[in-house]
């Protein structure tokens, strides 16, 4: 069984502002509380691509073990290490970002699709943001019913972690206006 589940949000800023924020939320302190599921973050490269102007990025993610307390017992581990993939495009305003766990792959399996544009109804001023995401726990495959219900805590978890995301990157994106406006003024 696999647990999938699709997200949309419009942030009120533009694109440019929020695609900002996406690389400042793991580097300010003040988010440290809120995202406290995320334990390290490190930048592997980046290069930008001279003839298309696109910047690709690869980090690693350390986070805390994924779903229900047990889990971490079955599998005898605290972290997950994860590599998130960025592309931007600033020519077509558009970030996309692609998360995926490289430890307890034998265990659970967590795929993460970001993508930030210019809203269509505001393009100047709003940014959407779409989210994808599926969970498959592997080993509790053949106990199907306990299988789904470990992957619909796993999701009910990233939908909380998604909220507190949004509620950072909001937090930075005002922040930014505000800096701005500054340096206007």
């Amino acid at each position: 069984m696999v647990k999938a589940y699709a997200q949309e949000y419009t942030y009120k800023h533009p694109w440019e502002r929020v695609t900002s924020a996406s690389w400042k939320k793991f580097a300010d302190p003040e988010n440290k509380r809120t995202l406290s599921h995320i334990l390290e973050v490190d930048t592997l490269n980046h290069k930008l691509d001279p003839c298309s102007g696109k910047l690709y990025t690869t980090r690693a993610i350390t986070v805390n073990t994924p779903g229900p307390w047990f889990i971490r017992r079955i599998v005898r581990q605290d972290v997950c290490h994860c590599v998130e993939s960025t592309v931007v495009d600033a020519k077509a305003r558009s970030m996309q970002l692609s998360t995926h766990n490289i430890s307890l792959e034998k265990f659970i399996e967590v795929e993460e699709m970001i993508r930030y544009d210019p809203h269509p109804a505001n393009p100047d001023e709003w940014t959407i943001c779409r989210q994808e995401t599926s969970i498959q726990i592997k080993p509790l495959s053949a106990l199907a019913t306990m299988a789904e219900r470990v992957e619909q805590k796993c999701a009910e978890k990233f939908v909380q972690n998604s909220a507190k995301g949004r509620e950072v990157m909001e937090r930075i994106c005002k922040y930014l206006e505000a800096e701005s406006r500054g340096m206007s003024a």
